[in-house]
């Protein structure tokens, strides 16, 4: 039996290994490979070592942090929030004493970053309120995570001590959500412009989805400069409408990990992948998300009491994937960064 994978394949591989940053045509040929094929073992065996070489030996923890539970009349379908879902019917918000509680528990527990997760109809205000309140009580980076935003209110958010955003371009975007893409977009190119980071994820990857908009999501997430991008498959609550859908395994979603990997060539600082899986982290992935609060994968309002993974946890499978979750992180480092030469040169 040969060894051999293809000429094309091959040809593929290199490019990633140049940091180079591979085209969405080739991603789509990656992600239409036979999942047991040898080639889809190599594309993950060399995003893996261009992670390890462009990240160190650093595993990331992003602590996610629901701070509201609400019936969301945006009624996305894929979201256990939404009103449509029927599963939370009243609104709850998180006290000042749970979010500090959850934050320094974080710092402590060593997080590289505290992503606020508000709901699409929650005040803005509060949002900035809760990052004034926290940079008193933690110095560990905040990234908030809510609506699209207008130039001046990603100013507010850099002035309330965050340091990031995260915005994802959604598959199906415009129609399993209300908004539209150009102002998905647009949010993107705003929170870039003020001089924060920008976090994304290809999500919430379904069966249904082509390799065609997956990858485009991949391609646009290298060219518009993502910090951090990755995969996070689509999970379907109790009464889903994707439940006839199903959803992809894990190993599928490793080897999406994989090809955004080779995507993303030398931009990112770090490559996500949710929900927690040590076979992502063994195919480029590096960076976890644990969780409490709300989730729209769960039905608890706390999803530490339902699907969400503790910091303790994910730092386990951190670790034994190699990766060590105690070095300082990539994503908010200051002084001089990896450039393309190096990393090609090395």
């Amino acid at each position: 039996m040969s060894w051999k994978i293809s000429n094309r394949v091959a040809a593929i591989l290199q490019k990633g290994k140049d940091f180079a940053g591979i085209e969405q045509e080739e991603a789509e040929f990656l992600l239409q490979l036979d999942l047991g094929s040898r080639e889809v073992y190599a594309v993950m065996e060399t995003a893996d070592t261009m992670s390890r070489r462009q990240f160190g030996e650093k595993g990331e923890l992003h602590f996610h942090m629901g701070i509201n539970v609400e019936p969301c009349p945006f009624n996305c379908t894929f979201c256990s929030l939404a009103e449509a879902a029927g599963i939370f019917v009243t609104t709850i918000s998180f006290t000042e004493d749970d979010i500090v509680d959850w934050a320094t528990r974080a710092e402590a527990e060593h997080a590289d970053a505290l992503n606020i997760m508000t709901t699409g109809t929650y005040s803005f205000e509060r949002l900035l309120d809760t990052g004034r309140l926290l940079r008193t009580k933690t110095s560990v980076p905040l990234v908030a995570n809510t609506r699209d935003i207008s130039h001046r209110e990603a100013e507010q958010l850099l002035d309330a001590g965050f340091v990031g955003a995260y915005h994802a371009l959604r598959l199906g975007e415009g129609r399993d959500t209300p908004f539209k893409r150009q102002r998905r977009i647009h949010t993107i190119g705003i929170i870039t412009d003020v001089g924060l980071h920008w976090m994304n994820c290809v999500e919430p990857v379904g069966p249904e989805h082509s390799t065609k908009e997956i990858a485009e999501l991949m391609v646009m997430a290298r060219t518009m400069g993502a910090t951090y991008s990755g995969v996070m498959r689509r999970i379907n609550f109790p009464g889903s409408p994707f439940e006839p859908a199903g959803m992809i395994s894990e190993r599928e979603m490793a080897r999406m990990v994989a090809v955004s990997r080779l995507v993303m060539g030398d931009i990112p600082k770090a490559h996500c992948l949710h929900e927690p899986s040590t076979l992502s982290l063994i195919a480029g992935g590096n960076l976890l998300f644990p969780e409490v609060g709300a989730s729209p994968r769960d039905r608890e309002a706390d999803t530490e009491q339902g699907r969400g993974r503790s910091i303790t946890h994910c730092a386990t499978l951190l670790t034994e994937t190699d990766w060590d979750p105690h070095l300082p992180s990539n994503c908010f480092a200051l002084g001089e960064e990896h450039s393309a030469r190096s990393l090609r040169q090395g």
